[in-house]
């Protein structure tokens, strides 16, 4: 006899006896409309989401964590492929119609919040003995809004070290910039932090009729995978978070006037003198140096401030 896993709802939403739950559990649909508080843009497209549930290849060895699950058009098909899956959904009125439409799955956990707030190393402690698991990595995917895109991967890039890979569907115009070359106009510090970290690719490009409501520009899916080691030479002297910090706040200078030089845009930081000890040329711009000549330029400005 199979087993049957139990849905927990992680928050302190309470299960109502309403009308639509209980439509939902008759087996009728839930009319939930998109939100544009919260970004909300349903995912319908069955050939899309095969697509992405290819790309992601979930086995049952493997934690997997959806952000923004929505309607579940992903997670019906990650439920059933991963051995855990954990989901963040911070819309109260979605929690009701993910806990009904897979109250019959395997393991799987509703998170009702913030992942912007979410203590995502939390999924990995071992209940039993208070202690982080340090067998699996999570693996993360997720239809994240525009207005939360760059400072949740900020925050995704603060756990960075219990990350397997991240799947994540994103304004095209937000993946140009995490994919971005020096040289090119979508290039700056988002590039440079997750490229410091992580190797990113743009699988594919979404068109704006895959979603409901259908949105007024493409999207595209990224893959984000953390660096297995950095070669020494284009390592930050500082491995710890405050050296990605001191990495962020030169990029964030450097490109803080596009137009401008090195010269002009780190006058205050860093004098030209240093920047001509990092080998690179003070009358450059920012989006012509590379992430190493970034990591040359953060060990100096460290060196300069060492407490």
């Amino acid at each position: 006899m199979q087993k049957k896993h139990v849905i927990s709802v992680e928050n302190d939403f309470k299960t109502t006896d309403s009308i639509e739950i209980q439509e939902q559990i008759a087996g009728k649909p839930l009319n939930h409309k998109a939100r544009k508080r919260f970004g909300q843009n349903f995912l319908h497209d069955q050939n899309i989401i095969e697509r992405i549930i290819s790309s992601i290849a979930a086995t049952s060895e493997q934690h997997l964590v959806e952000i923004g699950p929505g309607k579940g058009a992903l997670t019906e098909h990650l439920v059933d492929a991963a051995g855990k899956l954990d989901v963040i959904e911070l819309d109260r009125d979605l929690v009701p119609l993910l806990q009904t439409r897979f109250s019959d799955c395997r393991q799987f956990t509703i998170h009702n919040a913030d992942a912007l707030q979410f203590d995502f190393s939390s999924l990995l402690v071992d209940p039993l003995h208070n202690s982080l698991q340090k067998s699996n990595k999570l693996r993360l995917v997720g239809n994240l809004p525009y207005n939360i895109a760059t400072p949740l991967i900020f925050h995704l890039l603060d756990n960075i070290g219990i990350i397997q890979d991240m799947y994540f569907m994103l304004q095209k115009e937000v993946v140009d910039r995490l994919t971005a070359c020096p040289g090119t106009r979508s290039y700056g510090r988002l590039s440079i932090l997750v490229q410091y970290l992580c190797q990113a690719e743009l699988l594919f490009i979404v068109p704006p009729n895959a979603f409901t409501p259908i949105p007024g520009v493409d999207s595209a899916i990224v893959q984000l995978t953390p660096r297995m080691a950095i070669e020494e030479n284009n390592k930050l002297q500082n491995t710890t978070a405050a050296g990605l910090a001191q990495l962020s706040y030169i990029a964030k200078a450097a490109f803080a006037q596009r137009r401008k030089t090195l010269r002009n845009n780190l006058k205050k930081i860093l004098p030209d003198e240093q920047i001509i000890q990092c080998d690179i040329d003070p009358g450059r711009r920012a989006e012509t140096l590379t992430i190493s000549e970034f990591v040359a330029l953060t060990n100096q400005y460290a060196q300069l401030h060492v407490a």
